[in-house]
């Protein structure tokens, strides 16, 4: 448990102290009674786990169905409507943000939920769906929805979501934490964008050129169109 509030500590600028956490952190509060209704699910008492994580949803938002299977250090921040599926498994040192959800789409009682691997972080809002693996070291930006494998160490941004970047570079070994050294998923995204400007601008002044060679298209006289409109007529 200690080990647990101070990696809050670490990865929350917020957090002020271990007390505050316990009392007002609702992310703290859904994973504490997950663990409680996981291991009565294990036990099969299937309908005692389920009224506690329903309790642990009204409390605090935040909905974990007993049957997911959750790492060390997962972290909720700020909580409301985040959604955990029945056959999820996420790793240590998850970051999750407000309004995510782990989901599926299939109705068949099998894996359908993803498997999210160490040190990621999703964004606010973003729904990550279907029985895919999210590699390693990944942030996934907000808003976005990810229907893929995602490989490890890779940004996801857009709807549906895609990789803007992926590998491994020397200001992103693995460390304790794992999460403050990924590039910002829009400031990425601009750099792309910046990126393809210069080429851009070569294309177009080419066409432009192109262009000065064309004779300009023939104008029509409206009154000549309607002479031969009245021709055809009669």
């Amino acid at each position: 448990m200690n080990d647990y509030l101070n990696s809050i500590i670490k990865r929350d600028p917020a957090a002020r102290d271990k007390i505050s956490i316990i009392l007002t952190y609702p992310g703290v509060k859904a994973v504490f009674f997950h663990h409680l209704a996981h291991k009565i699910w294990n036990y099969k008492f299937f309908l005692i786990a389920r009224i506690i994580s329903q309790f642990s949803r009204f409390l605090t938002g935040i909905e974990i169905h007993p049957s997911a299977i959750i790492g060390k250090r997962f972290f909720i921040d700020h909580g409301m409507g985040v959604v955990i599926g029945a056959t999820s498994e996420i790793g240590d040192n998850v970051f999750v943000y407000q309004g995510v959800t782990l989901g599926g789409l299939a109705n068949k009682k099998a894996k359908r939920h993803p498997t999210i691997s160490d040190n990621v972080v999703i964004g606010a809002g973003a729904q990550v769906l279907g029985p895919i693996h999210v590699g390693r070291n990944t942030k996934i930006g907000s808003g976005s929805v990810v229907l893929q494998d995602v490989p490890e160490y890779s940004t996801v941004i857009g709807v549906p979501g895609r990789v803007v970047f992926s590998g491994i570079s020397s200001d992103m070994e693995d460390d304790d934490e794992g999460l403050e050294s990924f590039p910002d998923p829009v400031a990425r995204a601009i750099e792309c964008m910046l990126d393809r400007l210069p080429q851009m601008e070569k294309e177009i002044r080419l066409l432009k050129e192109m262009q000065k060679g064309i004779d300009p298209p023939v104008e029509v006289d409206p009154a000549n169109i309607k002479q031969v409109s009245g021709q055809s007529k009669s």
